[in-house]
C-alpha cells in the first residue's frame, strides 16, 4: 500500500540524532499552521495528547506520524514528505535548537494511488 507520510534521508537522520537525544519514543503531529506555520512537530508522548479528532497517518522512522482530522480532510489526496532544512525549527518541536528544522512538502496521489487509500481514508474521516 502506497504510504500517505514519508520521510527524506535527511528527515530519518534528524529523527535517529534526536532519538539518540531523548530516547526512542518520539512522535510527530502535523501543524495545522497557527504558531509554528504548517510544520510537523517532534515531540516527547508525554508533550501531546493525540485523540478521536487526529489520524495516524503512519509512520517515519518507526516514530508515529498525526495530524488532525479537519486538517486531514484538506490533505487527504497528498502525500506528506518530510524533510529537513536550515533554520531555526518550530518553538515547540524538539529540533527547535538544532540549527534545522522539519518541513513538510506534499505532492498529490495518483489516480491509481487514490484508488488503493481511498477506502482507508474515508475509514479515518468517518
Amino acid at each position: 500500500m502506497v504510504e500517505r507520510v514519508v520521510a527524506t534521508p535527511e528527515a530519518l537522520e534528524l529523527i535517529k540524532e534526536l532519538q539518540a537525544q531523548y530516547g526512542q519514543e518520539l512522535m510527530f503531529h502535523q501543524s495545522g499552521g497557527c504558531c509554528d506555520n504548517s510544520a510537523a512537530n517532534c515531540y516527547l508522548p508525554t508533550d501531546l495528547t493525540i485523540g478521536p479528532y487526529d489520524v495516524k497517518l503512519g509512520e517515519i522512522g518507526g516514530v508515529p506520524f498525526y495530524i488532525g482530522k479537519l486538517q486531514y480532510d484538506y490533505w487527504k489526496h497528498t502525500q506528506l514528505i518530510i524533510d529537513v532544512t536550515e533554520g531555526s525549527g518550530g518553538t515547540f518541536s524538539l529540533e527547535g535548537n538544532t540549527g534545522r528544522a522539519f518541513l513538510t512538502r506534499s505532492r498529490l496521489f495518483t489516480d491509481e494511488e487514490w484508488a488503493e487509500i481511498e477506502p482507508q481514508v474515508m475509514k479515518d474521516l468517518a
